[in-house]
């Protein structure tokens, strides 16, 4: 009996741990797929709303992609014991904010694609307020709100990414760049700047990106490189792969500089492919054939400078003008002045008449008398 007796507990023990064990794998192949041996767990097309509630703390590689996920509060990661996750892939979903803290509980975080979510709100807070081991970050198509811009810009001038080695901007219609958006980035080797709208980089700064080695300005609208921008690319000792294909060069004489950097330098890549969109008659010659009697030099290189030249001449134009007019009153003053009598006389006159007019209706015996008088 006693023997009985510890073979049903045995038996027991058995079928409870049995169970135990196989609860786990179940509730997550429900929502995902997951596999031990290789520590990574795959969520896609599953129609999760929320980040699953019981990931398996082994899991160092996670995709949550396609699903109808709407936002990332805080306690998504914050009730799970996930200390070995480091990379994070979220793309693709709907997510569409991103709040305090919703990353602050993963310690080995180092990759995050947020790629293809319309993202409306990024908390510059999204890491905590404490240095992140981030080195990865994608936001490709992810930054149509200008909102999230600003507060991306915030975030990474914050200096929680400073460890970050890899930023992904490619493919959100970016027209301009906040100023100093890197500047506390000193630790980025890769940019993509890709397939963007960028009419210009007059305001962005690459100072302090000592370690930038890759950055691609392809797909975009430069129509020339300043010299600002140059002698920033010049500066940095590690860059060595610059891509600038598919902009729109305009070939005039603003251009020149960047086409001398262009026959110097080793940076670009495919720089042979580079061609003119403009004007006319340079449309599809290559940049490094240029010579300056190719270049149209009438047409104003620089339009502030057009315009501060024409305010100029307009200034002086409108001083001439009035000098010119005081002196016709200086040498026609006594003119002037017997003019003025006279228009002063005139009126007296006028106000004299209606003073008297206005004396005779107010006064019923004047009015009478006056009557009288016409008869």
């Amino acid at each position: 009996m006693p023997g009985r007796g510890a073979l049903r507990l045995a038996l027991l023990l058995h079928v409870l741990l049995g169970r135990g064990s196989a609860q786990q794998p179940r509730s997550c192949l429900a929502l995902c797929v997951c596999s031990e041996p290789a520590k990574t767990v795959k969520c896609v097309n599953g129609n999760l709303t929320a980040v699953p509630p019981d990931l398996p703390p082994y899991v160092r590689t996670l995709f949550i992609t396609g699903n109808p996920l709407a936002s990332l509060p805080a306690a998504a990661f914050s009730n799970q014991r996930l200390p070995d996750l480091g990379a994070l892939n979220l793309s693709t979903n709907h997510l569409r904010a991103v709040e305090d803290d919703a990353f602050a509980s993963l310690p080995a975080l180092r990759q995050l694609d947020l790629s293809g979510n319309p993202l409306a709100s990024l908390s510059p807070l999204a890491f905590g307020g404490a240095g992140s081991p981030l080195e990865e970050l994608a936001l490709r198509g992810s930054l149509r709100n200008h909102s999230t811009l600003h507060n991306l810009t915030t975030l990474l001038q914050s200096g929680v990414l400073r460890n970050l080695s890899r930023l992904e901007l490619a493919d959100n219609g970016l027209l301009l760049l906040p100023a100093s958006i890197f500047a506390a980035l000193p630790a980025l080797r890769q940019l993509d700047l890709g397939n963007n709208s960028l009419v210009g980089l007059r305001n962005v700064s690459f100072q302090g990106l000592g370690q930038l080695q890759s950055l691609n300005l392809s797909g975009n609208s430069l129509s020339v490189l300043r010299n600002g921008t140059l002698a920033q690319f010049r500066s940095l000792p590690a860059l060595r792969r610059i891509s600038l294909a598919r902009n729109t060069w305009v070939c005039d004489c603003a251009i020149e500089d960047m086409v001398a950097w262009l026959k110097e330098s080793d940076q670009v890549e495919g720089k042979e492919a580079l061609t003119c969109a403009y004007p006319d008659k340079m449309l599809g010659k290559a940049l490094l054939k240029i010579d300056s009697s190719d270049l149209d030099c009438s047409t104003p290189m620089d339009l502030p400078s057009q315009l501060q030249t024409s305010y100029v001449f307009l200034g002086i134009v409108l001083a001439l003008i009035g000098a010119i007019f005081l002196l016709v009153l200086y040498l026609n003053r006594k003119g002037i002045k017997k003019w003025m009598h006279n228009i002063r006389d005139a009126c007296r006159d006028h106000m004299e008449g209606y003073h008297y007019r206005y004396e005779i209706n107010a006064d019923p015996r004047l009015t009478n008398l006056s009557s009288n008088s016409d008869v």
